[in-house]
C-alpha cells in the first residue's frame, strides 16, 4: 500500500499526520450503513473504507503498485 509504514498491517490506524483526506459522495443510506456497522463494531467509518479500499485493491489488478 503506498505510503504504507514499514510493519504496519493493511487497515490499520496510522498516526492522524500520516493521513490524507478522500473526499467522495455515496448513496446516504450507505453511508449510514457504514456507520452503524462501525459503531457495532467499536471502530470508524473511516478505517471501514480503508479497510474495504484495500481489499478491492488487492482483488483488482489494476489497483496494485
Amino acid at each position: 500500500m503506498a505510503g504504507k509504514e514499514e510493519g504496519r498491517q493493511a487497515g490499520t490506524e496510522a498516526p492522524p499526520s500520516v493521513k490524507k483526506q478522500l473526499l467522495t459522495s455515496m448513496d446516504p443510506e450507505i453511508i449510514r450503513r457504514i456507520k452503524s456497522a462501525a459503531a457495532l463494531r467499536e471502530t470508524t467509518a473511516s478505517l471501514v473504507m480503508e479497510q474495504a479500499a484495500a481489499e478491492w485493491l488487492e482483488r483488482h489488478e489494476d489497483g496494485k503498485r
